[in-house]
């Protein structure tokens, strides 16, 4: 199991670099060639070479768990195909990320309570907190960064939208070919966290 970190605050969605890199993968290129396009050829548009390896970096280790198929439909399939599996090898990468679409954000489509709100969010940090060692060793600071990052990532990829002084949900609608391939490869559990629906019978 995947420890828990807070890395995820200097680490948002990226999907356009993520996407980028996803086609170089499928291109046949390997995560050192990535790297070198990332750092010598500024593939990813950035000013430091800090940042330039630091998105090389996150968006390769949210590659390598994805297999060709769904490389395949992050490129070419439908936009919000391609970014709801963008978040998808976020939750595959990031713990505590996963767990908070899990149990807040899944909760709440499941009880049809659409709006997220600030108090979700501190309850469930507070939660994680109690529940272990290293979450409770973190300050407030970086639950709030966390918090914000997490309602980028959600507005980035179009499963939340402000709504004059409320954040809306923005119920997921799947592929039908793309659920039952995660079924299938045994990740029923992030189909549910991205959909809010139960997927037994696919």
């Amino acid at each position: 199991m995947l420890e828990y970190t807070s890395i995820l605050k200097s680490r948002p969605y990226l999907y356009l670099e993520f996407k980028k890199a996803s086609a170089l993968k499928i291109q046949g290129l390997n995560d050192n060639d990535i790297k070198y396009k990332a750092v010598e050829e500024n593939i990813f548009a950035v000013t430091t070479e800090a940042r330039k390896r630091e998105i090389a970096s996150t968006v390769i280790n949210r590659i390598k768990i994805l297999d060709e198929y769904i490389l395949d439909k992050i490129i070419s399939g439908n936009l919000q195909t391609s970014k709801q599996l963008a978040l998808y090898s976020i939750l595959k990468t990031d713990r505590l990320f996963f767990e908070f679409m899990k149990e807040v954000y899944k909760e709440k489509i499941i009880l049809k309570d659409y709006i997220l709100k600030d108090n979700d969010f501190d309850i469930f940090f507070r939660r994680k907190a109690e529940q272990d060692e290293k979450i409770s060793s973190w300050t407030d600071y970086t639950f709030y960064k966390l918090g914000q990052v997490y309602k980028r990532i959600l507005t980035e990829a179009g499963f939340i939208k402000k709504v004059k002084r409320e954040v809306q949900i923005i119920p997921q609608i799947i592929e039908t070919e793309v659920a039952k391939h995660l079924k299938d490869i045994g990740d029923t559990a992030y189909l549910e966290a991205i959909s809010g629906e139960a997927y037994g019978h696919i």
